[in-house]
């Protein structure tokens, strides 16, 4: 059984200055009043167009982000690699509206293919479907094309052509992607073009990932059915499992507009389903090919016991485990040590347009019950160590 807590190993690429600036980011985040404080005081430097692009960057981004270009990434990525942890390259702008950005922030995503095509520490691209497209259309095809005006009809295809080409080039460079999960009043829209790229693109191998949030009540069954689906249409399904992201937006909803929550009524049941659907995928490993992308130290550590108890090798190229970049290195870098397959999502972007982003990941460390406080104390175990 794998053990998390060896802190050598998960900060061995850290500097004693990178740890302390870590530790007092996290005490930071984990006060909800002085997060709240910082998200106001920047929106309000922002809007005054005060100068605190450098402030920002020597903290937050620099613990979360790899640089404001892939260029500006390679350090980061050579950093990790020499530890046996991979670079997923994450464009993570957001918020733009007109379709020269959508196809902006495709030639971008392609350059993360591209750029993975040219080292082996790269072996993912990722996009989410709003970065390249409005957010309404997505919303209005969620029920399906019947209601859509031919309007409509146009610019829904013009959003797959720019799935299109991602996945193309994907597949032209064997480069697998993912497709990141999001809100479920569009998460059909996202489902059903997944699936149509799959059909299309993973005839020999997983190349186009789709992503289940499992925090969603439905998700076990449905990937049931999408893995039966793969098996009869004779493609590879590729899954992205997480927990997922949008929780308290979705609750809000459902009670505004009066109907069933889609999410789990506790935590412990998105953590039973989660740790189901490993199960499900690893009893389907010939078809499947999976990224676990959890922060979570014992369905990490139950993937792992189902690998063993499969005869399946620790690299197996099937299987990948993933974390975000500045959080977890003590489950990424141990099972790294391991020789599992591990890569780091790696945002990056310009500043002001990695802001949201940013201040979500603020938002998410302060309100993820015990995960803060984790990173406060192995950092201090570690520092403790390097004392002695």
């Amino acid at each position: 059984m794998i053990s998390f807590e060896n802190t050598e190993i998960a900060f061995k690429n850290k500097s004693n200055n990178d740890l302390k600036k870590a530790y007092w980011l996290f005490k930071i985040v984990a006060n909800p009043k002085l997060v709240h404080f910082g998200k106001a005081a920047t929106n309000i430097a922002l809007k005054l167009r005060l100068p605190i692009d450098g402030f920002i960057k020597k903290t937050i981004f620099k613990q979360f982000c790899g640089g404001e270009t892939i260029r500006e990434c390679e350090k980061v990525t050579k950093s990790m690699a020499e530890f046996g942890v991979k670079t997923i390259l994450d464009y993570s702008v957001e918020g733009k509206i007109s379709e020269e950005d959508f196809d902006a922030t495709v030639d971008e995503i392609i350059s993360t293919i591209e750029a993975g095509k040219k080292d082996k520490n790269i072996p993912f691209a990722v996009f989410k479907v709003t970065g390249i497209a409005r957010f309404g259309i997505l919303e209005a095809a969620n029920d399906g094309l019947d209601n859509l005006s031919i309007k409509e009809k146009k610019e829904l295809e013009s959003v797959i052509n720019r799935i299109e080409r991602i996945c193309k080039k994907a597949f032209e460079n064997d480069q697998p992607v993912f497709i990141d999960a999001e809100e479920t009043w569009i998460q059909n829209t996202i489902d059903a073009i997944s699936t149509q790229m799959m059909k299309k693109y993973n005839q020999k191998k997983a190349i186009v990932f789709n992503t289940a949030q499992m925090y969603r009540h439905d998700r076990l069954v449905y990937l049931e059915k999408e893995i039966n689906l793969a098996k009869s249409g004779a493609y590879y399904y590729g899954i992205k499992l997480v927990r997922g992201a949008y929780m308290e937006k979705e609750r809000e909803r459902a009670d505004k507009m009066n109907y069933l929550s889609p999410i789990q009524p506790d935590k412990a049941s998105t953590d039973k389903d989660f740790d189901l659907a490993l199960e499900l995928i690893i009893n389907n490993i010939d078809t499947v090919s999976l990224c676990a992308g959890t922060h979570n130290e014992q369905s990490s550590s139950y993937l792992s016991e189902l690998m063993s108890d499969k005869n399946i090798e620790n690299n197996d190229h099937h299987i990948y485990f993933a974390q975000l970049l500045g959080m977890s290195d003590h489950i990424s870098y141990n099972l790294a040590y391991k020789n599992y397959n591990v890569a780091k999502y790696v945002p990056y972007g310009p500043i002001k347009e990695v802001l949201p982003y940013l201040l979500r990941r603020a938002d998410e460390n302060t309100s993820v019950a015990g995960q803060t406080s984790r990173e406060l104390d192995l950092i201090e175990k570690e520092k403790n160590r390097r004392k002695k």
